[in-house]
């Protein structure tokens, strides 16, 4: 397919179904909110069946519950219950979420099947109402994920819309969830886009807007933890600084552990349908002796930002929540981690807050919190904003920054994957998370094109073009074919060596050549060259003239690629300074 023209070039690429994806956002926004309510409900009538034998929505903490030692039993129950629904149903609802969603992007072509939309909420809401220590971000990810694929696939959108819309869905998830629509926009750019385009970001703005406004409707208004900390001195930052490497230790060991889990779960001789029963077991026994790590937990977060635990019972409730988050999520179970690694960030900092000095006690519970969310998940602006949407306290910004800053520079320099990327490489698919703008897509063909080009005549008898240009003194592979000012194609030695009579024209035939517009980037024409199989194309002033202006090569493709690399590698000194002279 060859371009009819060509707009001129401006600071985006231009998509002319933008707006129709952009609308179609604002319904997938809406529906999204809708299903983040349905979850949360879902959590909260699994958790009054299981831990108080009630049907009811009402907001209980299954810590409340009074089972005595039978609580050990609850969560098997919800983990053989899941197992069975992601054998016997999908095995997609296994895992928390966000790397099944990189996975369907990078490897599935955004595409999510209607069981994943259905089954991931019900198993997530069994898992967590049965005391599973997880939070519903995950859950809702993949399923407002799998709420923009379906509805992408009914409209027969490409790969590149379903992913924009599958985010969209995703992230309008998190914000009615979590109330943080700007968190869930940087989500999207850091951790599932792998872009930053206005065909994707847009869309997705668009959909957390919109879920943003519609939360109110279905769920409490305001921050999930309003907080006011106090401003911070000069010398928090130094605290921060070092909070941040602690979190950035905690980041490490906790993706370790989970991963050496589950590499023990592997090696067990039984189907991996009854893994998330021998997980709910270490929950079940860890909730006998800490209640409170059982479930989502926020009332318990709550409780780390403002201080109101004891050390003593912060201490037993980190390692505990700790001990059975690492062992459950393992087991293959279905559940989200943002909520998790809130409560442990946090209960860190209620840990370092007696010895860092600096400012308010409870600065360190918020931005340990976030720091250990960035950490882990390699996504300091996300960790962030997040924590500051959660609280909307703005005196933290800048500790949030410097602390998911540092968590997020020491998980980098020690770990070559996150634990959102580990799972997926384990699999086979190895994800490289760094991006930037290509170097084809900055420059145009008329900035490589060669100008001056030999051409054929089409009235040319092709005995006469085979001796004359494909002779011993052969200059090019191949040579555009003119009729007058006219490309209508392209002539090598091959072609013309097949017909024995006739003109150069007669043997280009009457198709449309293929060609390439001067103002177009290197990246569209190299998937044009790609697409047909062709090593040059003829460069045109327009599609209703042809008039040929230039050649495009495959090799001069390579010089954008070559100038990139002087910006990467090349080391220059600063020159004309004084004491240089001479």
């Amino acid at each position: 397919m060859t371009p009819a023209s060509h707009p001129p070039r401006g600071d985006f690429a231009l998509h002319a179904r933008l707006l129709r994806i952009t609308a179609m956002a604002v319904v997938i926004g809406v529906i999204s909110t809708v299903a983040a309510r349905v979850l949360l409900d879902l959590i909260r009538f699994f958790t009054n069946l299981f831990f108080f034998q009630t049907f009811s929505l009402a907001e209980r903490s299954p810590a409340t519950h009074t089972l005595g030692a039978w609580v050990i039993v609850v969560p098997v129950i919800g983990g053989l219950i899941v197992g069975l629904v992601a054998r016997y149903g999908s095995d997609k609802i296994r895992g928390h979420g966000i790397p099944e969603a990189i996975e369907a992007i990078l490897f599935g072509k955004s595409k999510m099947s209607p069981k994943v939309a259905v089954l991931k909420p019900l198993s997530s809401g069994i898992v967590i109402g049965s005391g599973g220590p997880f939070g519903a971000e995950g859950p809702i990810i993949m399923t407002g994920g799998a709420i923009g694929s379906l509805i992408a696939q009914y409209f027969h959108l490409t790969a590149a819309e379903r992913k924009a819309l599958l985010v969209a869905g995703a992230t309008a998830g998190m914000t009615a969830v979590f109330g943080t629509p700007v968190a869930a926009v940087l989500l999207a750019v850091e951790l599932l886009l792998f872009e930053l385009r206005p065909r994707s970001l847009l869309p997705v703005a668009v959909a957390c807007a919109v879920a943003g406004f519609t939360r109110p409707l279905l769920m409490d208004a305001g921050p999930l933890f309003p907080l006011q900390t106090a401003v911070p001195g000069p010398l928090a930052m130094l605290s921060c600084v070092a909070a941040g490497l602690l979190c950035g230790m905690l980041s490490a060991s906790l993706s370790i552990s989970l991963y050496k889990v589950e590499d023990l779960f592997g090696k067990l001789p039984i189907h991996w349908m009854w893994w998330p029963a021998i997980g709910g077991l270490a929950v079940g026994i860890g909730g006998y002796f800490e209640p409170r790590a059982l479930g989502v937990g926020y009332d318990v977060i709550g409780d780390l930002l403002h201080n109101h635990l004891a050390l003593g019972v912060v201490a037993a409730l980190l390692a505990v929540k700790a001990v059975i988050w690492v062992i459950s999520l393992g087991s293959g179970t279905s559940g989200g981690v943002l909520a998790p690694l809130l409560m442990m960030g946090a209960g860190l900092g209620v840990v370092l807050s007696h010895v860092l000095p600096g400012n308010d006690p409870m600065l360190w519970p918020l931005v340990c919190m976030a720091a250990t969310l960035g950490g882990v998940m390699r996504a300091p602006l996300t960790a962030t904003i997040f924590a500051f949407g959660l609280t909307h306290d703005s005196n933290a910004l800048l500790p949030l920054l410097t602390t998911s800053a540092v968590a997020y520079g020491f998980t980098v320099l020690t770990m070559r994957r996150s634990i959102l990327t580990e799972k997926i490489a384990r699999r086979g698919y190895h994800i490289y998370r760094e991006y930037g703008i290509d170097p084809l897509e900055r420059h145009s063909v008329e900035e490589v094109m060669t100008r001056e080009v030999r051409s054929i005549d089409a009235a040319l008898p092709v005995g006469d073009a085979l001796a004359r240009y494909f002779g011993e003194g052969q200059a090019h592979r191949a040579y555009p074919v003119l009729r007058g000012s006219a490309v209508i194609g392209m002539a090598d030695r091959a072609m013309l060596a097949a017909f024995s009579v006739g003109t150069v024209g007669d043997a280009c035939g009457d198709a449309v050549p293929v060609f390439a517009l001067a103002g177009e980037n290197c990246r569209l024409v190299a998937t044009r060259m790609a697409r047909h199989r062709l090593e040059r194309l003829p460069v045109v002033k327009d599609a209703q003239s042809l008039a040929l202006v230039g050649l495009v090569a495959r090799s001069d493709l390579i010089k954008p690629s070559l100038a990139h690399f002087d910006e990467e590698e090349k080391r220059e000194r600063l020159r004309g300074l004084p004491w240089q002279a001479g």
